[in-house]
This record gives C-alpha cells, sequence and structure tokens, in this order.
C-alpha cells in the first residue's frame, strides 16, 4: 500500500491506497511531515481533494477500495448519493435502506467510514438537526458543511 501525507485546511490527511484504490483517507490531530513526492496511485486522490477545499469540485471521481463489511458498504454506498451542499438524518438514511430500527448500526458504519470527506459522512446529521458524532470532530464537521453551503459564512475580521 502507498501512503502520503497532504496539507489541508482542518489538518493533515492521510491517503492509503494502491493501484486497486484509494483504501483510506483519514485527518490527523497531530502534525506529521508532509510527503514531498506523491505515489502515482494517490495522485488523483491528492489532486481531487486539493481541488474540493479549493471549491472548484463538488463531487469526487476515484477508484476506491475501502475495507469493510457488506453492510458498512452498503451503507458507505448511500452516503456517496448525498449531494454537495445537503444533509441527511440518520434515521432517513435507515429507512433508505429498509430498515428504520437499524439507525444505531447505521450511524456505526457512518463512524468507520474510513475515506474522510470523499465518502461524506460529514453530511449525516441528526434528526432535530442537531451535529452528532464525527470521527474527525464536530469542528470539522461544522467546517466542512459551511464549506459546502451554497450561504458561506462571513467573518467580520
Amino acid at each position: 500500500m502507498d501512503t502520503c501525507y497532504i496539507e489541508t485546511p482542518l489538518g493533515h490527511a492521510k491517503i492509503v491506497g494502491d493501484t486497486n484504490g484509494i483504501s483510506s483517507v483519514s485527518i490527523l490531530d497531530t502534525n506529521v511531515e508532509l510527503s514531498t513526492v506523491i505515489p502515482e496511485s494517490l495522485l488523483d486522490c491528492t489532486t481531487q481533494l486539493k481541488a474540493y477545499f479549493n471549491n472548484q469540485l463538488k463531487s469526487f471521481d476515484l477508484n476506491l477500495n475501502p475495507e469493510g463489511t457488506v453492510f458498512q458498504k452498503k451503507v458507505w454506498n448511500l452516503l456517496q448519493q448525498i449531494p454537495y451542499g445537503k444533509t441527511i438524518s440518520y434515521l432517513d438514511l435507515s429507512k433508505q435502506l429498509g430498515d428504520v430500527k437499524a439507525i444505531r448500526a447505521v450511524a456505526s458504519a457512518n463512524g468507520k467510514n474510513p475515506l474522510w470527506i470523499i465518502v461524506p459522512c460529514h453530511r449525516v446529521i441528526g434528526s432535530d438537526g442537531s451535529l452528532t458524532g464525527y470521527a474527525g470532530g464536530l469542528h470539522r464537521k461544522q467546517w466542512l458543511l459551511n464549506h459546502e453551503s451554497e450561504y458561506k459564512q462571513q467573518t467580520l475580521f
């Protein structure tokens, strides 16, 4: 597996994959030495992530190869169908799977998503509109939702 580290507005990201696809993208809570050379197998991913953060990309077109159970992969596939700038509740996601009682399993699969941003688990919120659970931290989830919002928050200073 190839690995590289890139800088994002939310911290350093670790990207892992090979010619079979990207297996994980994660945000780190510590700084690491950034990659000076990006492996060929990760080049499209790093390019698309940079374009996403520069407001030049709303949908990723990458070969993905995450490890997970059949159920987790089913949830992750549904997550990829959530449009840029939109959100969905865990309950609505479980309804799409055909089982409203699966809400906890859906939340668990969402939390185990190994493909930060590319599989947009940050677009899943509580039924009451609250920001609930996010492996990268709620501050990052809020940042990503603001980043994707058509109504950008302006700062005064």
